[in-house]
């Protein structure tokens, strides 16, 4: 695809560096072999070292080129672990912290945080949680970030879209004190996924015109969803005013130029839009799925959103190509 052959020559002139959490899985060591035979980036396996020589053997794949780090071998884990326990002080002891670095999740982690790696790829066996809660607690989230959020990019020929939140947050709700004074709205959840979304679909070729949906659209309808989309609508406006975004839309109106004539005329988004945020969780994971199946998209995902550093988790039914085209993408994240 047009849009993975960009990323690929983009990488090979800016050389970044992937942790691969399961170095022994055969579909990560198809991947890898891949991108380090073609010089597309410097790969890390982790693992135990005869383990993945003797899976890459038997799959016939040349990783050569890779760096193989066993958790459970590793010279400077001292370093490490009081690195970690500098950024867990008061939740862990050093001890917890050298225990949490015996895993792959953990310590891949920590090599994205000391810099010894770019960013991370794992998921192929562990957990979205199990991928997700290490940068939480080690890399974190960038500092005008109140939330991780997730998006999918959708490829279909030339045409790309991007969608989100389809993985990570649930809904969205007021955030109050312990004196139940609101410190951050749902809207401005929602509406800092949709910049978030829009920032990461510019990543990969993708000029963000943001609908921001519901089953509402301009007043149409009332209740549910309807307030928060639009009220996220006009927080995303305040927040980044060069942003092309509009809502609350729905569906129709988003994407069909008839239908936007008809339902919201002069909007620079609807009819035209290809950056679509939903207001929920079970409306995005559908949606991108609808498109994936019925619509003939290859759905790449979920990536994640507002964290200081790349780190993404695939799908533990997950296949080679799909390893290998995540990994471009979570590199192509820190470019």
């Amino acid at each position: 695809m047009p849009m993975f052959k960009e990323l690929e020559e983009k990488l090979k002139a800016n050389k970044r560096t992937i942790v691969f959490t399961e170095g022994p899985d055969p579909r990560i060591l198809e991947a890898a072999s891949k991108l380090s035979t073609a010089r597309i980036m410097n790969v890390i396996l982790l693992g135990n070292e005869a383990e993945v020589k003797e899976a890459a053997q038997a799959g016939g794949f040349d990783i050569s080129g890779c760096r193989i780090i066993d958790p459970n071998n590793y010279a400077s884990i001292g370093n490490l672990a009081n690195m970690m326990y500098e950024l867990r002080k008061g939740k862990m002891t050093v001890d917890e912290c050298k225990e949490k670095l015996s895993h792959g999740n953990y310590f891949g982690t920590m090599l994205v945080k000391a810099g010894t790696a770019d960013c991370l790829l794992g998921g192929a066996t562990y957990s979205t949680a199990d991928t997700v809660r290490p940068a939480l607690q080690l890399v974190k989230t960038t500092k005008d970030a109140h939330l991780v959020s997730s998006c999918f990019i959708l490829v279909r020929g030339d045409e790309k879209l991007a969608m989100g939140d389809c993985a990570i947050n649930i809904d969205y709700k007021d955030t109050v004190d312990k004196n139940g004074n609101v410190v951050l709205e749902a809207s401005s959840k929602l509406a800092e996924v949709a910049i978030q979304t829009a920032t990461t679909a510019k990543v990969f070729g993708i000029d963000p015109k943001v609908a921001v949906l519901s089953f509402s659209t301009k007043g149409s309808g009332k209740g549910g969803t309807v307030k928060l989309s639009h009220d996220a609508t006009i927080k995303a406006q305040e927040m980044d005013p060069s942003l092309a975004i509009d809502g609350e839309l729905q569906f129709d109106a988003a994407v069909s130029p008839v239908v936007a004539a008809t339902k919201c005329k002069g909007s620079k988004v609807a009819g035209q839009a290809n950056t679509f945020i939903f207001p929920c969780i079970e409306a995005g994971n559908i949606g991108y799925k609808i498109a994936q199946r019925l619509g003939g998209f290859e759905a790449y995902g979920p990536i994640l959103q507002g964290l200081n550093a790349p780190i993404n988790d695939l799908s533990r039914g997950c296949n080679a190509d799909e390893v290998y085209k995540m990994a471009l993408i979570t590199a192509a994240q820190s470019l």
